[in-house]
Order: C-alpha cells, then structure tokens, then sequence
C-alpha cells in the first residue's frame, strides 16, 4: 500500500482517460462497471435492511436506516469533493493502520468461534472484565464489538491472539520500505 499510494491516484486518472478517449467503447465499460458495483451494493443493503425491519418491530431499525443513509450520502459527497484534493498517501496509511487493527479483532474472533465448535478449548479463563467500563450492550460497546471485534470480558487465548497478531503487523507497518522494493518500481 505504501508503495502503490504515491502513485495510483495519477496512474488512475490516466487509466481513466485513457479508456475514455479511446473510441473502442472501453468508456461505456468503466461506466457499467461502476453501475453493477453500486447496484450490488445497492442490492445487499436492500436485503440486509429488510431482514432486520422483519426482525424487529418498532422504530428503531427504520430509524437507524435513515441514519445510516443519510451518513453514507453525506460521507458520499465529502469523499467525493475531498477526492479531488486527497492525499492519497496518508489516506491509505490511516486506512491500513485501522484495517490492521479490525484484522486483530477478527482473528481474536476467530479463536472465540474455534472455541464456540469446540475445536480450540485452551487457555480459556477470562483474561480481564470490562464490562463496567465498556459494556457491549451500550451504543459505544456495540460499535466496537462491530467494527473491532471488541469483547467486555475476552479470554486468555483471544488476547494472545489479538497481541501475537498486531505487534508483528504494526512492526511490519512501521518499517521504511525496503531500497529493493522502490528501485524495482521505478525502473
């Protein structure tokens, strides 16, 4: 990432006028790509929204969808005009620092469901309890029990594992790019 994010945003903008000013119709391609990507985004939250109103009854889960929409147009339109002026370099670095840390909450999830199907039933005791400071059931907890994986009371192996993960991962993340690597770029 750290390598491609120097230059994608130039060689995307030129791969995109590239196939536009061609008149072999690659242009119409690019534009249908985009339209059946969108639609079958489109599609899932259809599906998604309706298996939860049937779910539930009551405001709540029509609510959280106009929320949610309605973040996701703005969130649109901010990317869209932060796009032009993006800086591509540390937009990627904070998003691969972040999905660094989700890719840690899922692999402690893993080891949960391993243990759920009694296939991993070691080091199993309660690592810490924080569920008076940050319970799952609160909106916060939700959140991060969603996007990180986070557990109020997680066990000894999830935190291992969460750990065994992320060091190595963070230390190969900070490490400068290798000399080999930028030169074969650029030659």
């Amino acid at each position: 990432m750290r390598k491609v994010s120097r230059n994608v945003k130039v060689q995307l903008e030129q791969a995109v006028d590239s196939a536009l000013q061609r008149g072999n119709h690659h242009g119409w391609a690019l534009v249908m790509m985009v339209f059946f990507a969108v639609a079958r985004e489109g599609l899932e939250s259809v599906f998604f929204l309706l298996a939860a109103f049937q779910q539930d009854v009551g405001i709540w889960p029509p609510l959280g969808a106009m929320l949610g929409l309605a973040t996701a147009v703005v969130l649109g339109f901010l990317l869209y005009w932060g796009g032009i002026r993006l800086n591509l370099g540390a937009f990627f670095k904070w998003t691969s620092l972040f999905i660094l840390f989700v890719a840690a909450g899922l692999a402690a999830g893993a080891i949960r469901a391993f243990h759920e199907a009694g296939l991993w039933n070691h080091f199993q005791e309660i690592a810490f309890d924080m569920s008076a400071v940050l319970s799952t059931h609160s909106l916060f907890g939700t959140l991060m029990e969603g996007i990180f994986g986070y557990q109020e009371a997680p066990s000894v192996s999830e935190v291992a594992v969460w750990f065994i993960y992320l060091i190595p991962a963070l230390v190969a993340f900070a490490l400068p790019p290798r000399a080999g690597a930028t030169a074969s770029r650029s030659a």
